[in-house]
């Protein structure tokens, strides 16, 4: 095929590639005597996807994206002329496995950065960024190009069968998940080349296509320093940055992504945005452990606090009635005692009676409707009864309360027995 003339114009002299969807040759353009490259749709291929190419390369005009110079058919075949760039491809020169010097890193990340703003500002996604797709001119520039899979405004994803397996290694994970691609998936990729330019190799490595995606999905990706700690900070961090997972949390266009290679401050800014938000979205567990230590310990502590409460009420009553019993008329108030427990059964104890409690509520309140003066009284003894508790409770060796009466306990709750006999001490062991 090598001298055919495309077009009646184009001479074609020697193939540089072949896939699937097309095949490009180098070939001279004699009206204006410059080489180019002519790109043309394979005979099976999808032609509105090559078609939906030549326009959005045709809508970018920047030096960092390469240029469409000419569209038609050539015997019934679509055909594009493109920008011929002599200077071979990224990927070759990554191919050595080694990282690249850190200013020629620094050169094509801001070159890549540029082109992509300029896209992302014109509405058109890249969606196959990888170093086969960054080729370089006869001077070194770098440009970003095969719009194959491009999306214009809300165009749908990429659905060309292999497509995803050729790119898994920079596909981002909005795009391995099915969901619609953004800037911030072009940034994604970027942020892999960049990160295989600064440690010469990628963030996740798998023999499995398929597994590099799910990697690229749903792992978290080291960070630049923890492959090589003296690299770059700013380069370091943009990569980590543009790698984060939430697209929410990388740069969200080109813009973005030029203003954070240019400066120190933006850069680290977004690489801890992108540490966070992946905290945030999978929360560590020990934060929850901590949690439940720290409900096992205020649970018990507020049930003790509750029964000591109870207790010290209950006991205030007792020592009231029976320090008092010759005030009270015809015995208002019920008799209330605590029983004897032993100290090594002091949690178990078990009520000796029916319970008689409910009844102090109604009679109590009627004391207080009839007789003011007497509750009067009983709110005093009940002050006393409390702070004699509270003497006893400091200083066990000098205050004895009155020995309890020898009736039986008239209280049912196992609790209010376990309280008085954690505050009194001694004084509980019998009559």
């Amino acid at each position: 095929m090598a001298g055919d003339v495309i077009a009646g114009r184009y001479r074609l002299i020697e193939p540089l590639g072949r896939g699937a969807m097309s095949s490009v040759w180098l070939a001279e353009d004699p009206e204006l005597q410059r080489q180019v490259a002519v790109k043309m749709l394979a005979p099976t291929a999808d032609r509105a996807r090559f078609e939906r190419e030549a326009r959005a390369v045709a809508a970018l005009s920047d030096p960092h994206i390469g240029g469409l110079y000419d569209y038609g058919s050539h015997e019934d075949r679509p055909f594009m002329v493109l920008e011929y760039l002599s200077g071979g491809s990224l990927e070759e020169r990554l191919k050595s496995g080694r990282s690249l010097p850190d200013s020629e890193t620094r050169t094509i990340a801001n070159e890549l950065a540029t082109g992509l703003a300029h896209a992302h500002e014109r509405g058109l996604v890249h969606r196959d960024l990888k170093p086969a797709n960054v080729l370089f001119d006869s001077e070194g520039r770098a440009k970003i190009v095969d719009f194959g899979i491009a999306s214009m405004g809300n165009a749908g994803t990429l659905t060309e069968a292999g497509t995803v397996l050729g790119t898994a290694a920079y596909i981002s994970p909005e795009q391995a998940s099915g969901r619609t691609a953004t800037p911030a998936s072009d940034i994604y990729s970027f942020g892999v080349i960049l990160f295989r330019m600064l440690t010469g190799r990628l963030p996740f490595v798998a023999e499995n296509a398929m597994e590099l995606v799910r990697l690229n999905r749903d792992e978290r990706p080291p960070a630049v320093a923890d492959i090589r700690r003296d690299a770059p900070s700013r380069l370091a961090w943009t990569a980590d940055a543009a790698l984060a997972k939430d697209p929410s949390a990388r740069p969200h266009d080109g813009a973005a992504l030029v203003a954070a290679l240019a400066d120190d401050a933006t850069a680290e800014t977004l690489a801890a945005t992108a540490s966070t938000s992946v905290t945030r979205a999978m929360p560590a567990t020990p934060p929850r452990r901590r949690a439940r230590r720290s409900s096992s310990v205020l649970l018990p502590a507020l049930a003790v606090a509750l029964v000591l409460l109870a207790g010290g009420a209950a006991l205030a009553l007792a020592l009231t009635h029976n320090g008092n019993s010759s005030n009270n008329n015809s015995g208002s108030l019920p008799s209330l005692s605590v029983p004897s427990v032993p100290t090594t059964h002091s949690t178990t104890a078990q009520p000796t009676t029916a319970p008689a409690t409910s009844a102090s509520t109604p009679t109590a309140t009627a004391t207080s409707t009839t007789a003011p003066t007497t509750t009067q009284q009983t709110t005093t003894q009940r002050t006393t009864a409390q702070r004699t508790t509270a003497q006893q409770t400091t200083a066990p060796s000098t205050t004895t309360p009155p020995p309890p009466p020898a009736t039986t306990a008239s209280t049912t709750d196992t609790s209010t027995t376990t309280a008085v006999t954690s505050t009194t001490g001694s004084t509980t062991t019998g009559p």
